[in-house]
């Protein structure tokens, strides 16, 4: 497996978490105070967008380090959990480093 397929992960894994955090932070400024609708939809909307790439770039990883269907489903919806998404980086990160390298897998227990 080359190394691109983990890194775009990983960079993708980083900013849905990041954006999911930045709108849970407007969520409470529109819903809490009142305040920044304007920029809520616009936050709701990239994250949208970017939330699509990594399920794209998390499938790919998934497919080719040929994961089961419930740990692909897993790391597809650590995207929508806020900071889930920093732990399962982690753990596939620590997972698929060896398939990249091409050693054997290194198994984790979930």
């Amino acid at each position: 497996m080359k190394s691109s397929v983990l890194t775009r992960y990983r960079v993708m894994a980083y900013v849905t978490a990041v954006m999911l955090l930045i709108l849970c932070a407007c969520m409470v400024a529109k819903y809490g105070f009142d305040t920044g609708e304007d920029v809520t939809f616009a936050v709701s909307q990239a994250h949208g967008v970017l939330y699509i790439i990594y399920l794209v770039f998390a499938f790919d990883l998934g497919s080719k380090a040929r994961w089961p269907f419930g740990k692909i489903v897993w790391v597809l919806l650590s995207g929508t959990i806020p900071f889930a998404a920093f732990f399962v980086e982690r753990k596939v990160v620590t997972e698929v480093k060896p398939l990249v390298s091409g050693a054997q897998p290194v198994p984790v227990k979930a």
